[in-house]
């Protein structure tokens, strides 16, 4: 059994997606998304060693870090979030999901 404690947080930010089928070619064009973030952590004991506020307010520093995640694609912010997380949280499985304005988005669970 594996267990995991979830923060939710979001984000109002701006990208594009230079590489954007010609169908829709208007994302090729700077553009604002409120991104929403459902992070979760394995944690290792039922007494929450890592604490929800402590986690979410990590996870925001990491978000704070980016005005404008540029030419990220939602797969691209989760490994920039992960990558982070493991420097800090070692050997912990996680999961993230990453929306564009809660309508579509991705989730990768990593090792």
């Amino acid at each position: 059994m594996t267990n995991y404690i979830w923060i939710t947080t979001q984000k109002e930010m701006f990208h594009r997606y230079e590489d954007a089928p010609e169908a829709v070619d208007f994302l090729k064009n700077w553009h604002r998304h409120l991104f929403k973030f459902k992070i979760s952590i394995e944690i290792f004991s039922d007494n929450r060693d890592i604490e929800f506020f402590i986690f979410q307010r990590f996870i925001n520093r990491i978000l704070d870090g980016f005005e404008k995640f540029e030419d990220k694609s939602c797969e691209m912010i989760s490994n920039v979030i992960a990558n982070n997380i493991k420097e800090t949280y070692p050997k912990r499985k996680i999961k993230i999901e990453v929306s564009e304005d809660g309508e579509n988005g991705v989730e990768f669970k990593y090792n």
